[in-house]
């Protein structure tokens, strides 16, 4: 009987090494978070590049601040603008397709069929800047090493690894704890890499001004601290042919840094850089009208851009207790007058945000209903009825500046929460102690925005303080959660997924340099985050992100800012560019230098 039993063990066993010996896991060109890859195996390029743009060149760009650092991935000092061009990742993210990721340093991934586990083959071809070459021993150090000394996100973007092994030296496989995160081996391909041996010689967490190798398609030429930084091109480039490089990185840069960005933009009118994304509207609208716009020597564009806004907001800081009722953070967020702002500030250029995912199908709307409407049901007792009875709307002013009827609405809910006006001052009605704070910036291009709302609390009695920082003085700020209100941007994709924790997970809101800016700490979200995460497609990925939206909305974490619909760009005609764009409507990357 035992040898019958043994027999019967050994016969199934071979079937199913047969089976998986004639059906193995596919290794493929490319990996997309539920499946759907624009390009074929034998693709030779994107189809927004020029495959045949010519190499050579040098542009000016321009940025704001100072730099201290070449390590754009620890949390100690300030990275160089471009620093990142001088690594490489596993993988690249295709510009005109939601979360698809095509070779780049590893030329094969392969999925397991149970989705516990991803492998990378590399590209043997692949080298670092000093001609060493890139194993999977460099894979390995790179993903320990950014997770214990990398910037806080990492350690949650990355959260679900179990194991990372070799598999040969060019192979590398990443076991996970679930087989429900879909984006985590599509995440995986994100991963720089950098040299094991290099690194073992310096210090990856020290902030300092030696030049790194990397495996990317520059390397640093020269710079002067703090002022200017110059990138050349690595002649012969190993990856110069990649199907996903290809068309790509096609002149040197040079980055130059300027203390105040009035300087900054009147230097790129007399032609001290070559390029500039335009994000002030009054720039645009009245800024460029100058002899070498009119002479066709500068160039002028907008083009629609097609990815997600994300949210801009002015974030109230709910450790402190002054922002901890939800009551309080909703007045403000109604006495913000935005049309006033739009009209008189920004030329009427701009679209209020009522989503943290604006601009794209995933921004939620109307009131819950089919999947989303289950998905939020069993949170009901634990979240404000105005999810499942109210659509989520902000007041739309009569653009005065001192919409009575809107001002009423605030002023309401301040004295439900406990604050009254006395003597002109809005006070707690308990201690006395009056309603005032401080609203940080780093970029004296917010200080219009933060002084219309510092004009719209007045009437309500409330002082809020606007303060510009120096660069430097604000990351320390932010970084440690030391601010009453702040302006934070969100950014995000067509695909969220593991960041999502980082910027909502009540685990990350006490983490100094985290991206949880307000301090969210709400079981129910943490819930939606991880349901987010394990979405099994993206039908459901989108009823899940329309009721995370929907629960942060009702939140009232921040008063919601504005976007664009279009990218506005303005450079001097020395470029040429392809005719096709990926969907940010620029696709700067792809562009050359004419002879």
């Amino acid at each position: 009987m035992n040898r019958l039993t043994s027999f019967f063990l050994l016969t199934l066993l071979f079937s199913f090494s047969s089976l998986y010996a004639e059906t193995p896991p596919p290794s493929t060109h490319g990996i997309a978070t539920y499946g759907d890859l624009k390009y074929p195996a034998n693709f030779t390029h994107f189809d927004y590049v020029n495959p045949n743009a010519p190499k050579g060149g040098m542009v000016k760009l321009a940025t704001f601040g100072s730099f201290d650092s070449f390590n754009p991935f620890i949390i100690k000092g300030n990275a160089a603008a471009g620093a990142g061009m001088l690594h490489c990742t596993l993988m690249t993210l295709a510009g005109d397709e939601p979360m698809s990721m095509y070779g780049y340093l590893a030329d094969k991934v392969e999925l397991a069929p149970d989705r516990k586990s991803v492998t990378f083959t590399l590209n043997k071809n692949a080298t670092f800047s000093d001609g060493t070459p890139v194993t999977a021993d460099d894979v390995i150090f790179s993903f320990y090493t950014i997770m214990k000394k990398g910037l806080p996100l990492f350690a949650q973007y990355y959260r679900d690894v179990k194991n990372v092994e070799k598999i040969s030296p060019e192979e590398v496989k990443f076991t996970f704890t679930t087989d429900k995160n879909r984006e985590l081996p599509v995440i995986l391909g994100q991963l720089s890499v950098f040299s094991k041996a290099y690194y073992e010689k310096h210090d990856f967490e020290k902030a300092d001004l030696v030049p790194p190798i990397g495996c990317g398609p520059y390397k640093i030429k020269d710079f002067k601290a703090g002022q200017t930084i110059a990138y050349e091109r690595i002649p012969n480039w190993w990856g110069e042919n990649i199907p996903s490089q290809k068309g790509q990185s096609n002149f040197d840069i040079t980055y130059v840094y300027y203390r105040d960005q009035s300087v900054l933009f009147e230097a790129f009118k007399a032609g001290d850089h070559d390029f500039r994304e335009e994000n002030l509207a009054k720039n645009w609208a009245t800024g460029y009208d100058i002899p070498a716009v009119k002479e066709g020597k500068i160039i002028l564009k907008e083009s629609p851009n097609g990815l997600p806004r994300g949210m801009q907001l002015f974030v109230f800081n709910t450790r402190k207790s002054l922002f901890k009722d939800p009551k309080v953070r909703e007045a403000l967020e109604k006495a913000f007058d935005f049309e006033w702002a739009n009209k008189n500030l920004f030329f009427s250029s701009y679209t209020r945000s009522l989503s943290y995912f604006s601009n794209s199908p995933l921004a939620s709307s109307g009131l819950p209903q089919g999947e989303e409407l289950a998905i939020l049901e069993p949170f009901k007792d634990k979240l404000p009825p105005e999810v499942f009875t109210q659509e989520f709307k902000l007041p739309v002013t009569n653009s005065s500046g001192n919409d009575r009827k809107v001002l009423a609405q605030a002023d309401k809910l301040l004295k439900e929460a406990g604050w009254v006006v006395k003597d002109g001052k809005r006070v707690n009605a308990k201690t006395g102690e009056p309603f005032a704070f401080e609203f940080l910036l780093a970029d004296p291009g917010y200080e219009k925005a933060a002084l219309a709302l510092q004009r719209n609390l007045i009437p309500l009695g409330i002082q809020v303080t606007p303060r510009t920082l120096t660069p430097s003085q604000y990351i320390e700020k932010e970084g440690d959660f030391d601010y009453d209100m702040i302006m934070g941007i969100i950014p995000e994709s067509e695909t969220p997924g593991n960041e999502q924790r980082e910027f909502w997970g009540s685990k990350h809101a006490d983490v100094n340099n985290g991206h949880n800016l307000a301090g969210i700490k709400d079981p129910v979200v943490d819930e939606l985050v991880e349901l987010v995460i394990n979405s099994p497609d993206r039908t459901t990925l989108t009823s899940r992100v329309h009721a995370l939206d929907r629960v942060l909305l009702w939140g009232h974490y921040g008063v919601p800012g504005w976007y664009s619909k279009t990218s506005r760009i303005a450079y001097w005609n020395k470029f040429g560019m392809p005719e096709k764009k990926p969907k940010d409507g620029v696709g700067f990357s792809t562009w050359w230098v004419k002879s």
